[in-house]
C-alpha cells in the first residue's frame, strides 16, 4: 500500500534555468505542480528527502503551501546529461480515491526451471503500465519465473496483478523468454578459423609464371 509522506517544499517565484542552477546547488530539487484544472504551481523541494524516498519506492506525498496541504503523485522525473542526478520533478494534484494510470517496475523472482537445461532468461520489459487507486500504487509486479522452461514465453496477460489493480499494458506484449545458449566452440574450432582466416591466399597464376620461368632457363 502507498504511504502519503510529507514531503518539504518551498514557493519559487522565479523560474529560469540560472535560478533552477541555483536552487540546485542549495541541495533543493525544482518541481512543477499542476492538474485538477488549477494553475501550475512552481515549487522547490528538498532534495535529500525527496530522493532518499523515491529510493524506497514512495510516489505519493503531502505538500504544504500557502497552509494548505496537497497531496500529489510523482508524474515525471528528469535527470543530468549523465542520467544520474534528478534535476526536475513534475508532480500531479490527486485525490486518495482517484485511480491513476502509472508506470510500476518489473521484479523477476526465482530461477527459471530452464536454466537447468542449458536456456537463459531474455527480458524484453522492465515496467508495466497499470491503474488503480492512488493509495494502492504496487512499488514493483513481482513475477515468478521459477516454473518457466526452455522455449516458454511471459506475456503481460501472464503477470497475476495484485488486486485491485488493472493491467493497461497491451496484453499481448513480451515480458520475458527462455531460450538455449548458443555453444561455445571449442579451442580446436577456434585454432582451425584463425588458422584459415591467416592462410596466404591462392594466387591465379602464380604456378604458370613460375613454370614460364624455369623454360626460359
Amino acid at each position: 500500500m502507498e504511504k502519503t509522506l510529507v514531503l518539504k517544499s518551498q514557493l519559487r517565484e522565479n523560474a529560469g534555468s540560472k535560478h533552477a542552477a541555483r536552487i540546485r546547488a542549495q541541495g533543493q530539487i525544482p518541481a512543477v505542480i499542476y492538474g485538477h484544472k488549477q494553475k501550475p504551481v512552481t515549487v522547490s523541494l528538498d532534495g535529500h528527502d525527496f530522493v532518499e524516498r523515491l529510493h524506497h519506492g514512495h510516489r505519493l506525498f503531502d505538500i504544504k503551501l500557502n497552509k494548505k496541504t496537497e497531496k500529489v503523485i510523482v508524474k515525471a522525473l528528469q535527470y543530468d546529461y549523465l542520467g544520474k542526478n534528478i534535476i526536475h520533478a513534475d508532480l500531479i494534484r490527486v485525490d486518495v480515491t482517484e485511480r491513476v494510470k502509472f508506470s510500476v517496475p518489473i521484479e523477476f523472482k526465482g530461477t527459471a526451471q530452464g536454466t537447468h537445461e542449458g536456456g537463459i532468461i531474455e527480458e524484453h520489459l522492465n515496467k508495466l503500465e497499470i491503474e488503480c487507486i492512488v493509495t494502492e500504487i504496487p512499488e514493483s509486479i513481482l513475477v515468478s519465473i521459477k516454473d518457466v522452461n526452455v522455449g516458454d514465453t511471459l506475456h503481460a496477460s501472464d503477470i497475476e496483478l495484485p488486486e485491485g489493480v488493472k493491467l493497461i499494458t497491451k496484453p499481448s506484449t513480451l515480458i520475458a523468454t527462455c531460450s538455449l545458449v548458443a555453444a561455445a566452440k571449442s579451442i580446436e574450432e577456434v585454432e582451425e578459423e584463425q588458422a584459415e582466416e591467416t592462410a596466404e591466399p591462392e594466387i591465379i597464376g602464380k604456378e604458370k609464371e613460375q613454370d614460364e620461368e624455369k623454360e626460359q632457363k
